[in-house]
């Protein structure tokens, strides 16, 4: 029961970003192409490209947009809107890392480790590979699911512990608020605890 459970919530986590992002990305060009503009071209076979063209307008004067001040606020403010409506919060911080993903590639992003905070409970966060003065490591530990927040820390380096897990992976347990924690990542986190954990058929 708790296998096909597990199963069908990764599942979604990694198919639902692909298919919002798919579905926005027809709505908005489905709009484009019915613009007065475009359907009034006679030759059929210059619709298509001149969508194009207005689509990519499009985008690079949003991009252009996000990077001056008043971008920055009207993202903060979607952010906010999105993150208090429940459910669909999951789907937007999902698809929003799916496509920064995409676009920026997980280069920028440093190794996962995890942090025992207090009385043996452990969170994740990630190296920025950045130090302070006085030689701590500056970790960046994300909040659930919206991993756009989170806190700057200051940690010595023997304060914490360094996985062998993917960015990914880490980032998608966070995002999923750990309903998207992969099998493989489990048992190896019951191992290192000393956990025996049964296998399901």
């Amino acid at each position: 029961m708790n296998t096909w459970k597990r199963d069908a919530a990764s599942g979604l986590v990694v198919l639902t970003p692909i298919i919002v992002t798919l579905y926005v990305i027809a709505l908005v060009f489905g709009f484009i192409a019915h613009l007065p503009l475009i359907e009034d071209i006679p030759n059929p076979a210059l619709r298509v490209p001149t969508a194009i063209a207005v689509f990519a307008l499009l985008v690079l004067s949003m991009g252009y947009l996000m990077r001056t001040a008043v971008g920055g606020l009207i993202e903060e403010q979607l952010d906010r809107v999105m993150n208090h409506l429940p459910g669909l919060r999951v789907v937007y911080n999902a698809s929003k890392m799916a496509v920064e993903t995409a676009v920026t590639g997980t280069a920028d992003l440093q190794k996962p480790v995890r942090l025992e905070v207090w009385d043996g409970l452990r969170m994740t966060a990630f190296k920025t590979g950045q130090q302070t003065e006085d030689g701590r490591d500056l970790l960046f530990l994300p909040t659930a699911p919206n991993i756009t927040t989170g806190f700057v820390i200051e940690v010595e380096p023997d304060r914490y512990e360094e996985t062998d897990e993917r960015v990914e992976d880490a980032l998608t347990r966070v995002l999923s608020g750990g309903f998207g924690e992969t099998r493989k990542t489990a048992v190896r986190l019951g191992e290192d605890e000393g956990i025996a954990t049964a296998t399901d058929d």
